[in-house]
């Protein structure tokens, strides 16, 4: 059982690691896509991916010790078998089945060639669930067919070739036989799939409900909370990549994120009507609330309401990098102390209020653009 499980515990892995990094472009692309943040597609699209990397990691792991895979193996190593459906006939004569005793029938289910074939046939039958979701109409079992045969035969060459040169001779043999069965069960999957499907919404409706959303002008809190981030993301982004190749210094760090934060969320939406970067991205912009374009001032509020939790942060973390005096010790630590409470408090209080405002859905504002008398609205 470890031979699949761990594989699959590495594509885990992986897949924790790519999702760190997808996260925010999945997110962007599902807000204009749907118009609004899907979780049921975001499932299945993260799900898709860990399913694709644990299927590769099955075909192709353990991996050998050496790239002289050569070495490992006789002369006369045959590395294809080019024969259909011989896994039938190596199950026929497999002597843990007396067919003439029909007690012993059951053993075939533990046989090693029945279990392999029962392996590859299973290996892409999610891939064929996927596919039924995507494409939606059984006319198109064909296609299925045809990506099942072709990821199948990207799963072999791979195999046949040593990973594409990488050990210079293939370590598991190209077999017709997985062809038929891969493919066979992406088949079996697509043709199932809306007996699993009829479970979850589909992509019709999670379009129709985009569509439903687009009528109104109220913009999701997520993506609202999104296009922060994604504000924020590029403050960080613009320092890592340009002073703090030069500096680590905490407080030139402090500086260059103040003076970018603010013309990023202050100069940047007073020139473009209401925008930033990442509320354009999402598709709206900031307007006052009697429906005009937001003044200076509002703007100038709802930045510095953005910029004091984060300044926080950032005058918390240069305080404790500070080295002081040794008579001056205790009222650091009781200076710290305190900073530090205040910053707890402050983000537990900005949490509560950011839960309130998700579980009501955005009927209010958040306290960053309440308190400039903003709201956001489709461009």
């Amino acid at each position: 059982m470890s031979i699949y499980l761990i594989p699959i515990q590495i594509a885990f892995v992986l897949f924790s690691a790519l999702s760190f990094f997808l996260i925010i472009p999945w997110l962007v692309y599902s807000y204009r896509k749907y118009g609004y943040l899907s979780i049921w597609a975001s499932l299945v699209a993260y799900s898709f991916i860990f399913y694709m990397l644990s299927a590769l990691f099955l075909v192709l792991l353990p991996l050998p010790d050496t790239r002289n895979t050569c070495a490992l193996q006789s002369p006369d190593t045959v590395y294809y078998s080019l024969v259909p459906f011989n896994f039938i006939w190596e199950i026929i004569n497999s002597r843990s089945v007396v067919w003439s005793q029909p007690s012993t029938y059951v053993r075939v289910l533990t046989d090693s060639v029945f279990l392999q074939a029962a392996f590859n046939f299973l290996l892409l039958l999610p891939f064929g669930v996927y596919l039924r979701y995507f494409f939606q109409h059984k006319r198109y079992w064909k296609k299925a067919l045809g990506l099942g045969f072709a990821l199948s035969l990207f799963f072999e060459t791979t195999q046949i070739t040593g990973i594409y040169g990488i050990y210079n001779c293939p370590y598991r043999i190209f077999d017709v036989d997985d062809l038929i069965l891969n493919s066979t069960g992406a088949l079996f999957g697509f043709v199932i799939a809306p007996v699993l499907l009829a479970l979850f919404p589909s992509r019709k409706s999670l379009i129709a409900k985009g569509e439903k959303m687009q009528e109104t002008p109220l913009i999701p809190p997520l993506s609202q909370l999104l296009a922060v981030f994604i504000d924020y993301l590029l403050i960080k982004i613009s320092w890592n990549l340009t002073v703090g190749l030069f500096t680590t210094n905490g407080f030139a760090e402090f500086v260059y994120n103040t003076t970018f934060f603010f013309i990023l969320l202050f100069v940047v939406p007073f020139i473009w009507e209401g925008k930033t970067f990442g509320t354009n991205i999402l598709r709206f912009k900031l307007i006052h609330i009697d429906s005009e374009a937001p003044p200076w001032q509002s703007l100038l509020k709802r930045s510095f309401a953005l910029y004091l939790p984060l300044a926080t942060s950032w005058v918390l973390n240069i305080f404790n990098g500070i080295e002081l005096d040794i008579t001056l010790y205790p009222y650091h630590v009781w200076t710290t102390v305190i900073l530090s409470v205040f910053f707890i408090i402050m983000w537990a209080v900005l949490f509560i209020h950011t839960m309130f405002i998700l579980i009501t859905r955005g009927r209010q504002n958040f306290y960053f653009d309440n308190v400039a008398d903003l709201v956001p609205r489709k461009k």
